[in-house]
């Protein structure tokens, strides 16, 4: 038999083989049919077959638990992974279930990774046994974590609470100076400088210090960057134990042409005379937390905490809080014998009204000649000319403060009312809002007119027994605080260890708040030189206290 095919593939004739000429015709395809279909038709399956041969074998190689992406590019179910390669329910029941038999330090339970897939490969256990195994280990893993977290911020505030060494030697050896050396009794100021001491055309400072060594940083750091020394006057406020150290560092080490001014609280014959309300919320303060706070053991002994929190109220708990040199700036503009007598007798509300010294002659002030000052904490470092801030418009308010929600560092800079104030009492969440941006103490520049005005003070005393130091002071000046360039105050130093040497570098004030002080060993190693930088370390007094840079 004979097959022919006509050219245009129209007709298919066939010849038997018996040498009878019979032949059959077939109709064959339309006219539209082509060479050139059938060469692409056979190019493509060709194609569509070395396609499924690729992929077949890229599957194989990729193994059974991984899909070929080709694969689930085209189909995701052409290729999914069997059933028994996805994770049991049994260990996320496992995982999920209750807590029972927690494991303890003394338990079997794997300390390591190695340990534990070592022990799954030896007993070749179960699903349920693998995964109550791996929630067993985590446990105990989450456990240490915990306890290692507390107890490094424990001893980080034991650390920042207690005196170091080096500055109870200096204070001792200082305190001897002033006995025996008369020329570590100077009178601050000379005789002839007193009258700076109340001209308001000066740019006048004030500093609250039980720290001899920090204050002598800030002091010295503040009259090296000053364009006008001599326009400066420091005012250093201190307590009845410091006073002899403080005044003999700066008779030692005069800071000329500026003019330093060294007076104790008992210098100041208000302060000592009758009820001081700062003092009777210290005490009251100082009971309570001996009674029902339990202190620093009884936040480390709960359990249920989170580390975040046990170290926010450890911070709580440091002196600094709790001293009146932290409360000494309430005090700049205020009359006394006013204020005890409506500590006295006024039921307080947040924002009281009345102005505070309307109509009381002869105010008791500390800086009764001044109209405005700037406040430095101890625990900064001035690495600007600050003049300018006298010439700054704050705009009829009291307080000008650098916010604390509104800066590149989010971990520093995102501190709003709502983290400070408890906003379940019912004046609070009345009076404030939680996203309201809280400000900074630190450096503050303080229009003492525009503050004598106000009831500040007031409402300061009153919260000050409720809340302690920074909430009371968020409350008081609400509605009183001057929004000022961040560049005028960096805060973070001392708790923030990410700081940039290049960012801190470039701010006016630097601020070491939080535990990490730079006069202490748990100090950042990077930004502590910026501090140590105004040490002067060829006193012989420092060298053999031995503080070092």
């Amino acid at each position: 038999m004979q097959l022919h095919i006509s050219p245009s593939m129209r007709h298919v004739t066939v010849f038997p083989g018996k040498g009878v000429r019979e032949f059959i015709k077939v109709k064959g395809t339309s006219r539209r049919l082509s060479y050139k279909m059938v060469i692409y038709s056979l190019l493509f399956m060709t194609f569509l077959l070395r396609f499924i041969f690729v992929l077949t074998a890229m599957d194989t190689i990729e193994g059974e638990t991984q899909c070929s992406s080709l694969g689930k590019r085209l189909d995701p179910r052409m290729w999914r992974r069997p059933d028994s390669e996805t994770v049991p329910e049994e260990i996320y029941r496992a995982l999920e279930g209750a807590e029972t038999d927690e494991p303890t330090a003394g338990s079997d339970v794997p300390q390591t990774l190695e340990e534990f897939i070592a022990e799954m490969k030896s007993d070749r256990t179960d699903a349920r046994t693998f995964a109550l195994r791996l929630r067993a280990m985590v446990s105990l893993l989450e456990q240490k974590t915990r306890v290692a977290k507390i107890q490094e911020y424990l001893y980080r505030h034991v650390a920042s609470s207690s005196v170091p060494k080096p500055l109870h030697c200096l204070a001792l050896r200082l305190a001897q100076e002033h006995s025996t050396n008369v020329g570590a009794r100077h009178q601050l100021p000379a005789p002839e400088r007193v009258p700076a001491l109340v001209d308001p055309e000066l740019c006048h400072f004030v500093l609250a210090s039980d720290n001899v060594l920090a204050a002598a940083v800030v002091a010295a750091s503040l009259v090296a960057n000053a364009l006008r020394p001599g326009s400066v006057v420091l005012h250093v406020i201190t307590d009845r134990k410091t006073y002899a150290p403080m005044q003999a560092w700066f008779s030692l080490h005069p800071l000329a042409p500026a003019v330093v001014e060294v007076k104790a609280l008992h210098h100041f014959d208000w302060f000592t005379r009758g009820r001081v309300p700062v003092m009777e919320a210290m005490e009251k303060d100082r009971a309570a937390r001996s009674h029902f706070r339990g202190g620093s053991s009884a936040i480390v002994a709960n359990v249920s905490e989170k580390p975040i929190i046990v170290a926010a109220k450890l911070q709580a708990l440091s002196p600094k809080y709790h001293s009146v040199m932290n409360h000494i700036r309430i005090h700049l503009p205020e009359a006394s014998s006013h204020i005890t007598s409506l500590a006295s007798h006024a039921e307080f509300c947040p924002r009281l009204e009345e102005p505070l010294t309307s109509g009381i002659p002869g105010m008791l002030q500390l800086f009764p000649s001044l109209d405005k000052v700037v406040f430095l904490d101890d625990d900064v470092v001035v690495q600007a000319d600050l003049s300018p801030l006298w010439d700054m418009d704050l705009q009829g308010k009291v307080n000008g403060a650098v916010e604390t929600c509104r800066g590149a560092d989010e971990f520093v800079m995102s501190k709003r009312l709502k983290h400070y104030l408890n906003f379940s009492h019912p004046l609070i969440s009345k009076n404030f809002q939680p996203d309201e941006c809280a400000w900074a103490y630190g450096m503050n520049v303080f229009d003492l007119e525009a503050w004598r005005k106000t009831n500040i003070s007031l409402t300061y005393y009153h919260w000050l027994q409720k809340l302690g130091t920074l909430p009371p002071g968020l409350i008081a000046f609400h509605g009183h605080v001057h929004a000022i360039d961040p560049y005028w105050h960096m805060l973070g130093l001392g708790y923030q260890e990410n700081t940039r040497v290049e960012d801190a570098e470039k701010a006016a004030v630097i601020h070491f708040n939080g535990r990490a002080k730079p006069w202490l060993d748990i100090a950042f190693p990077e930004i502590r030189p910026l501090w140590a930088k105004y040490l002067n370390l060829s006193d012989k007094l420092i060298r053999a206290c031995n503080i070092r840079a």
